[in-house]
């Protein structure tokens, strides 16, 4: 449950952190306040990641190995 717990607050971290990142870019460009402005949808954005991998990560390792071994 450890390993899961550290395994998802990572991925989380650094899938939120580079989506949001990407996602502000896209639709604003390096604005101004483009720093403040991804910072505030990472905020938001993590702890949803986290939440979403912690429930959804074993299912779709589960299902990731099904489908490697067809």
């Amino acid at each position: 449950m450890k390993h899961r717990i550290i395994f998802a607050a990572l991925m989380s971290f650094v899938l939120s952190l580079l989506m949001t990142a990407w996602v502000t870019f896209v639709n604003l460009g390096m604005h101004p306040d483009f720093v403040s402005f991804w910072m505030k949808s990472w905020v938001l954005a993590w702890p949803a990641a986290g939440a979403i991998s912690f429930i959804f990560g074993p299912y779709l390792h589960q299902l990731a190995t099904k489908l490697a071994t067809k």
